[in-house]
């Protein structure tokens, strides 16, 4: 059996953006050393990662190659198809489709509707013989993980039958024989997880992006074939069972044409919503039978992670909708036993104190309440969530773009106070937006200190601030220009940092013998590698003399170069 982990790949190329955590619902994701991964026994399978990763780096497992094998097998390998397949291909036909799934080798084609079907048989009996009961349905995967791992409580209200999947699998097991193989093909990734828990009745689950891949692959266009008579779903055609891919679509199955209020029956789609409605479930004691349809997507199952989005949710409701009949004979009787166990497996929570939670925050810079911004950049709701994260080290510091950016400001800070030269930072008004103490000694030396400066025109400090005027206007940088400036000369460079709104400027005193020296080794050797290249052109014509310019160019440069000259305070020279 596969690990449950295997079904995300490329994990490795994550942007570290957040995205994926933002959207998790239960946060299971991890990350380390920039990268975000999925915590296996956190997740719940929705797919929510995968649809917000901007660039793919959460893919789900390819599951084509197992289909392949199987077909390879030589045993009969039956396609249980999901009822959302007619707003998956719009303007296909049913027929049409079965015909291109057989001619990639399939022996037939069935509809996992007819499990459905005998699953709202099932919950209609149970909940005739037990009144005053809350029942959860077990048709969505996803929701069943996720009270089993974050709702224990509520386990025990799921209804004990297997999922209309598995359910469907058992049908054609028992209509086929026990030797065939099935493969479900549908809009869920859940659906891997089910086949890897009951490999006895489920042996591949490929999506419709899959299916679409194959299609491409073989070159093969539903659109254009055409059918023959025997190009029908098998056993039968499904019915009301069609529905189960819209919200509210279980409950005419379930409640068939019964006598019970509509108000017993509620349909809640999308994990913060099941959310909302669990709250205080197993403590409610209702007068007679409520029934919860729960689907983990909004919108539910025609909504799945890898459902087609090229049309509206309405728009796709709307083609199920009109696609499904209504049953003949409501309510139906049950043709096997689809009886399920599903165990509660709960997540472990650390509970945290409040000491801890404030240590965790203040190594992001968080001292007081004032400062828990609780922007949702780190992809948490709130910074006591992302603190929570911190401590169970399934988040990292640099995660908090409020503390990312006041390390890089006072990294900048730092290195804009250490440059030799003098530097200021101007905005599209040319007010000061920050320089460096250089700055204030050149052209402000009466100023205590640089922040005195910030807000002031660039005009009022220096002389020459039609430079900046000039590189605002044309956006054009000037580099290396030479200005006379008191008894000095500075050579001038004035560049963009954003376009039209910030600009650089930075000041070099070439008077100084610092600067001086640094021009002359700078000039040395530009003469070298242009010599050296005129070497290599005509390298016949000069001979030895190329070597010796080299070796004379290269003592010049080793007699200003700082690691040749000491410093001496007596004045000596080397």
């Amino acid at each position: 059996m596969a690990r449950l982990n295997s079904i995300y790949t490329k994990e490795r190329e994550c942007q570290d953006c957040h995205k994926c955590i933002r959207e998790c619902p239960v946060k299971a994701i991890r990350v380390e050393d920039g990268y975000a991964r999925v915590v296996p026994d956190l997740c719940i399978m929705c797919g929510n990662c995968v649809l917000a990763c901007p660039s793919n780096a959460k893919r789900v497992r390819d599951d084509l190659p197992c289909a392949k094998e199987l077909l390879r097998s030589g045993r009969k390998v039956i396609v249980s198809l999901a009822p959302s397949f007619v707003a998956q291909f719009p303007g296909v036909r049913p027929a049409q489709l079965i015909h291109a799934l057989k001619r990639l080798g399939f022996f037939a084609v069935s509809e996992t509707a007819l499990g459905a079907q005998q699953v709202s048989a099932s919950i209609f009996a149970l909940m005739r013989s037990e009144p005053k009961q809350i029942w959860i349905s077990s048709a969505c995967p996803v929701v069943v993980d996720f009270i089993g791992k974050y709702h224990p409580e509520c386990q025990p209200n799921i209804f004990g039958v297997l999922s209309p999947l598995l359910t469907h699998c058992k049908m054609l097991r028992a209509h086929y024989g026990d030797d065939i193989a099935t493969v479900f093909i549908g809009p869920c990734i859940a659906k891997k997880k089910e086949a890897e828990q009951h490999p006895e009745l489920l042996d591949a689950v490929l999506t419709f992006e899959d299916l679409d891949h194959w299609l491409i692959e073989e070159n093969i266009h539903p659109a254009e074939i055409v059918e023959t008579p025997d190009d029908q779903f098998q056993p039968e055609t499904a019915e009301e069972g069609a529905l189960y891919p819209i919200e509210g679509g279980m409950v005419p199955g379930v409640a068939g044409k019964s006598d019970v209020n509509s108000s017993q029956f509620m349909s809640f789609s999308g994990i913060s919503n099941v959310e909302q409605a669990l709250k205080g479930v197993s403590e409610w004691k209702p007068e007679h039978n409520i029934f919860f349809e729960l689907t983990a997507c909004a919108g539910s199952c025609v909504n799945g992670p890898k459902a087609s989005r090229k049309s509206s949710v309405a728009r796709r409701r709307y083609d199920i909708v009109h696609y499904a009949k209504p049953a003949a004979d409501l309510p139906r009787k049950l043709s096997l036993g689809i009886e399920g166990h599903y165990a509660a497996s709960p997540v472990a929570r650390n509970e945290y104190s409040e000491l801890q939670l404030q240590e965790a925050l203040r190594t992001v810079g968080k001292y007081s309440a004032e400062d828990e911004l609780n922007c949702g950049g780190c992809g948490y709701d709130s910074c006591r969530d992302f603190a929570h994260a911190l401590i169970a080290r399934n988040a990292e510091r640099m995660m908090c773009a409020t503390y990312t950016r006041k390390l890089a400001q006072k990294k900048a800070n730092a290195l804009l106070q250490k440059m030799p030269s003098a530097v200021v930072i101007v905005d599209e008004d040319l007010k000061i937006i920050e320089c460096n103490s250089n700055f204030v000694h050149l052209f402000a030396p009466d100023t205590e200190q640089s922040k005195d400066l910030e807000g002031c025109s660039i005009g009022a400090v220096i002389p020459f601030s039609y430079l900046f005027h000039r590189v605002l206007d044309s956006g054009e940088d000037i580099v290396g220009h030479d200005i006379r400036y008191q008894r000095n000369i500075l050579n001038t460079s004035v560049f963009t940092i954003e376009p039209g709104s910030v600009m650089c400027g930075i000041f070099q005193d070439i008077t100084k013998p610092i600067f001086q020296k640094e021009q002359i080794i700078g000039r040395a050797r530009e003469v070298i590698q242009k010599n050296l290249q005129t070497v290599q052109q005509i390298a016949f014509l000069l001979g030895e003399n190329a070597a010796d310019s080299e070796i004379i160019l290269n003592s010049i440069v080793r007699s200003f170069s700082p690691e040749e000259v000491g410093d001496n305070d007596d004045g000596a020279q080397q």
